[in-house]
């Protein structure tokens, strides 16, 4: 491998010469142009013929002329400056001299040697056309090597295949379906005895972030064999047809050093949907049916088997997922608590912690969060520790880690005026107070005026369970929850500010899912109507965007509407918490509950 990268560093090095040398000779070539023209413009220039005519005549005193030049320098006999006179053949011309000068004619003739740099441009731009062909040539002769990508990495010889499943926590039910793979990638024939024939394809699909690439690397370093990894986008390229030679090549590599793992990250940008486009869409069509033709053109006993990766799986072709190409779909989820709780240990193997963190807890705190978050949140609170100069890392650390990777950076220089600091605080208490009021909605952790990010405050909920069903219900209240800060400074302020743009985005979006997607609307009912392809036929009419319209206003409106009965019914709270932030800025969740 690295004298395979010795070789290309060296060509890319004769490239750059090669460049280098043209550019040099352009540039000497434009000055001597440059330069002559100069001369030409401050020199008056004498016909060819007045000058054949002036050496019949014995005008000339002195002739002066450079080898290989096309022009000379003719002094007469009664002027004192200099002519120029343009030759059009050096050669006939000295032949001439020699024959007046045997006739009587007397002057003057001075012979000069060539001048080497003007020798030199000269050579380099009659060479130029050959260089820029050799140049041509050599980028070609590069180009068919384009195909040659993925790197291999050795499980005996590479620390990448080192993982193993010990290093992926939180994905307990799926690394039991791929120790299968494993027990395959091993023993082959154990299997091949019984009929069973070797799963093509695997995909991981999931959020970004949450081990996809990390569990191929664990299943190549199970199995103890080569993994050859190559990113989707790798493939695309400006030339015609290279997409489909990389794959081709890809596949004859695996092919050589099986029983191997071939690893496609972001596969979708080659795996996506074909078209009838023409263009760089007919490209990306040729790649994948190449993709399609290599893994359907798989041996029974060619223990390749391809893993590929995506965070969208909707946009992959359907072809790409039949049984025979991906045989598996494997769905990648954010982890549980438990899950959290493994994948903080493992982070935090190499971290110094005080005695009172209890990982449990932040687990417990972090519902939600995938692998790559959990990690930054150590990362981070490793980060804080050391620059509060903490011998170990604090519970205040980790605190301010999260908040740090959730809402923003905290902004304590900004400057904010008393009256858009008294909004905010309304704003903030608002949700807090309207928060409390709801039953399905999470307890308030923490209210804060301190601008984080974009945000000019916050309010934190304890995240401490984990959801993967949503009621009517919870869904109505957190569009009451997310418009209690609009409410807010409406009733106590008597005005509205562009504070709550991002409260009533995610409500109008919360609200048209409602509508759209989950059929949570009495009047349009349980009806899927979110369409994918801006081109697919409306079935259900044209006045069907309407509807939906009324329905997404009629909930906001509700929300809005109660949020203000909320906020009305305890004025008195809303007072209390938005003085007590102007006074301190930050609220903890048990300070919170003693105004209750």
């Amino acid at each position: 491998m690295k004298d395979k990268q010795k070789n290309k560093n060296k060509l890319y090095y004769t490239i750059l010469a090669i460049v280098a040398v043209i550019c040099i000779a352009v540039i000497i070539g434009v000055l001597l142009f440059a330069n002559n023209n100069n001369e030409n413009k401050n020199e008056k220039e004498i016909a060819y013929t007045d000058l054949i005519k002036k050496i019949e005549n014995n005008e000339v005193e002195e002739i002066e002329m450079t080898v290989g030049s096309t022009t000379a320098k003719v002094k007469l006999k009664n002027e004192e400056e200099e002519k120029q006179v343009i030759l059009p053949s050096t050669q006939a011309f000295i032949e001439l001299i020699q024959e007046k000068t045997q006739d009587g004619n007397e002057f003057k003739l001075i012979q000069n040697p060539t001048n080497v740099l003007v020798k030199i441009s000269e050579t380099l731009l009659s060479l130029l056309p050959t260089i820029l062909i050799l140049v041509l040539f050599i980028l070609l002769f590069k180009m068919q090597g384009l195909g040659d990508k993925g790197k291999i990495y050795d499980s005996e010889k590479s620390e990448n295949t080192h993982t193993t499943f010990e290093d992926v926590a939180g994905l307990d039910e799926e690394k039991n379906e791929l120790i299968e793979i494993v027990d395959f990638l091993k023993e082959p024939k154990k299997f091949q005895e019984m009929g069973a024939k070797i799963p093509r394809g695997i995909l991981l699909c999931g959020k970004p972030g949450t081990g996809k690439t990390l569990i191929a690397k664990a299943i190549a370093g199970e199995a103890k064999v080569p993994f050859i990894s190559m990113s989707g986008s790798e493939f695309i390229e400006m030339f015609a047809g290279l997409g489909a030679s990389r794959v081709r090549k890809l596949f004859e590599k695996a092919k050589k050093i099986a029983p191997c793992i071939i690893f496609i990250d972001e596969i979708d940008a080659i795996g996506a949907r074909r078209t009838n486009a023409s263009g760089a869409e007919s490209e990306n069509n040729q790649t994948l049916n190449q993709l399609l033709v290599e893994m359907d053109g798989f041996e029974t006993n060619e223990t390749v088997i391809v893993l590929a990766a995506t965070n969208r799986p909707e946009m992959l072709d359907k072809a790409l997922l039949r049984p025979g190409r991906f045989d598996r779909q494997i769905t990648i989820a954010t982890p549980d608590a438990k899950g959290r709780e493994e994948i903080l240990k493992i982070h935090g193997k190499d971290k110094k912690f005080a005695s009172n963190i209890d990982l449990k807890e932040i687990a417990n705190d972090t519902a939600g969060f995938t692998g790559a978050e959990l990690a930054n949140v150590l990362n981070e609170a490793a980060i804080i520790a050391t620059i509060k100069k903490h011998k170990k890392i604090e519970e205040e650390d980790l605190e301010d880690a999260v908040k740090k990777v959730t809402v923003g950076l905290e902004k304590h220089s900004r400057v904010i005026s008393d009256k858009d600091k008294r909004l905010t605080a309304y704003h903030e208490a608002g949700h807090a107070i309207v928060s409390k009021f709801l039953e399905t909605q999470q307890d308030v952790k923490e209210v804060s005026i301190i601008p984080r990010g974009l945000a000019g405050g916050y309010t934190m909920y304890k995240t401490n369970e984990d959801k993967y069903y949503i009621s009517k219900t919870e869904m109505e209240e957190k569009l009451i929850a997310l418009l209690g800060g609009r409410a807010a400074e409406k009733i106590a302020l008597n005005d509205i500010s562009t504070g709550a743009s991002n409260d009533i985005e995610v409500a109008t979006k919360i609200a048209q899912d409602m509508v759209t997607v989950y059929g949570m609307s009495d009047n349009i009912g349980p009806i899927y109507l979110k369409q994918k392809d801006p081109y697919e036929p409306q079935v259900f009419g044209e006045n069907i965007d309407d509807a939906i319209g009324l329905e997404v206003k009629k909930l906001i409106d509700n929300a809005y509407k109660k949020a203000q009965e909320i906020i009305l019914a305890h004025m008195d709270k809303l007072q209390a918490v938005a003085e007590r932030l102007l006074e301190k800025e930050i609220i903890s969740a048990e300070e919170f509950e003693t105004f209750f």
